[in-house]
């Protein structure tokens, strides 16, 4: 029986997420399989793997032979890195404890460059956040401005029609109080009698 590792498709419409199983060449994708060792969402950023470490090399050492993409999530894993360093202990070239300290060793420093990478990706998304922030204040800005202007020029076309309607009054007032002295002496006449 040839034995392959490969993803099973599950999730919903447009949001595919795999099963990594152990299945007969000859089954269907979503088909009959032998074991299931884990998951696989390539839907976040970075894709999340859910892997049964030991049960993956188990099955890589046997001789399952995996599809090209499962081949690039075992090795991510470091499945064939180990795989690789229980070949030298077999042929001698080192112990099982200095093998087990080079997986450590290079599983660390694949954390940190993922850790680095994740505080790099925060800091852009930060930055990019104060960046919109302060285009967005400026932008306030310029919009109170233009507020505070047409605000400042109605005050003071109200003002000017203000003082042009008491100019007028005061016009009006004017002409008016010349016009009551003439009178009074009209009515100051008949008083004399």
């Amino acid at each position: 029986m040839a034995t392959k590792i490969r993803l099973q498709r599950r999730g919903r419409k447009s949001y595919a997420f795999y099963s990594i199983v152990i299945a007969d060449a000859r089954a269907p994708r979503d088909g009959k399989f032998t074991e299931k060792i884990g998951t696989y969402n390539p839907n976040t950023n970075p894709a999340t793997v859910d892997l049964n470490f030991d049960r993956a090399l188990y099955w890589v050492e046997v001789g399952a032979q995996p599809t090209d993409t499962v081949r690039n999530i075992l090795s991510r894993e470091g499945v064939y890195l180990m795989k690789h360093l229980r070949g030298g202990v077999k042929k001698g070239a080192f112990d099982e404890v200095a093998a087990q300290k080079k997986f450590d060793a290079w599983k660390a420093d694949k954390q940190k460059g993922l850790d680095k990478v994740a505080a790099e990706e925060a800091k852009a998304k930060k930055d990019a956040a104060a960046k919109e922030l302060a285009q967005e204040k400026k932008l306030n800005e310029e919009i109170a401005k233009k507020v505070a202007d047409k605000k400042a020029a109605a005050d003071a076309a109200k003002a000017e029609e203000e003082a042009a309607k008491a100019a007028e009054e005061a016009a009006a007032e004017a002409p008016a109080e010349e016009a009551a002295p003439a009178e009074a002496p009209v009515e100051e006449a008949p008083a004399a009698e």
